[in-house]
């Protein structure tokens, strides 16, 4: 471990919204002012965010009233990355169905094609972004525009999940689902996880060592992975320690923290050793942290729940199991450290 803050490892921040910095409307803890401190060391903030439902603009001012301002330019959506990828694939003015918003279907039209509402528009895609009041009839106009095969099915985003203030609530991948469900299709995801909306957010910055920050594995943590970026993963959102533990290679963040003012201090990077090098026990220390991986389970010495633990316990399983492709269910126990 050095002394310096985890923050100077990076040179620009590509942040995740919800259950980053706020949950609804509301600022989450340490957000804002972490995020005002790293503009303050010249390390650049984008935000990315699979939340089609809002302009860009509402997102930036969100943003800043909530007391980090930023500009447009600095949030990077689902909205838009499905705008561009419609945009490579259809010729110009084409018409594409919106299941969504008016800030997605403004989206469309940016890019030169045409926003329409209704299957007797003829359109020759669907878009589909989260819109909190979508009901039953959009979803039924997408699947009926759906049933001619030839129609091109595009989906800002598949959040199953998104943390609200007053908890966890359906995202626009429960809605998405839905209309696969209707029609026997699967669209072509534009947002997180898939890399093009990092990648932009990336070179909007100008950065060379970029740093994802987010609260979920699915679409956070496995874009940076499809990014071939490194990843933070913080627990103030969907995500736990326990499902990181668990976690398949592709969705294992670089560093666990448990807020955004940890950005700021020392980060303890575990340490791995295996004894004669055994295929079948790793231990892993983080400061006074040990945790011990074999078989089917992580023994931890440390104070229960203590996140030095689960940064031990984490390195030590995954060591143990590097290439897993699916969820694991390592059981774990937590001992008095001796």
């Amino acid at each position: 471990m050095t002394d310096e803050p985890l923050i100077s490892r990076f040179d620009a921040l590509l942040c995740d919204l919800d259950g980053v910095v706020y949950a609804g409307p509301d600022a989450i803890d340490g957000g804002p002012e972490s995020l005002n401190r790293a503009a303050e060391m010249g390390v650049p903030v984008m935000y990315v965010t699979n939340n089609a439902s809002r302009p860009t603009a509402a997102v930036a001012e969100h943003i800043s009233e909530l007391g980090a301002p930023t500009r447009e330019s600095n949030v990077a959506s689902s909205a838009q990355a499905a705008a561009k990828l419609l945009a490579g694939r259809l010729p110009e003015k084409a018409k594409v169905l919106i299941t969504g918003t008016q800030a997605l279907a403004d989206e469309i039209k940016a890019v030169g094609l045409t926003p329409v509402w209704s299957q007797s528009e003829e359109p020759i895609a669907v878009v589909q972004g989260f819109n909190p009041k979508l009901g039953w009839e959009q979803l039924a106009e997408a699947a009926y525009t759906l049933a001619d095969e030839s129609v091109l099915w595009c989906a800002t985003n598949t959040d199953l999940t998104i943390p609200k203030e007053r908890g966890i609530a359906p995202g626009n991948g429960t809605l998405v689902a839905a209309v696969a469900a209707a029609t026997g299709r699967e669209p072509i995801v534009a947002g997180k996880p898939q890399a093009p909306v990092f990648h932009e957010a990336a070179e909007r910055a100008k950065s060379q060592r970029p740093v994802v920050v987010g609260d979920r594995l699915d679409t956070d943590i496995r874009g940076a992975h499809a990014a071939g970026m490194e990843s933070i993963e913080v627990f103030t959102g969907v995500d736990t320690p326990e499902t990181v533990l668990r976690a398949c290679d592709q969705e294992r963040p670089t560093y666990l923290l448990g807020n955004l003012r940890e950005l700021y201090k020392a980060y303890p990077d575990p340490q791995v050793s295996r004894e004669d090098n055994s295929d079948q026990e790793v231990t892993a220390t983080c400061r006074d942290a040990i945790a011990v991986a074999r078989d089917n389970g992580v023994r931890i010495q440390a104070p229960e729940n203590s996140l030095d633990g689960w940064r031990a316990a984490c390195a030590a399983w995954w060591a143990l199991h590097p290439d897993a492709k699916t969820p694991t269910d390592p059981e774990v126990t937590w001992e008095a450290a001796r």
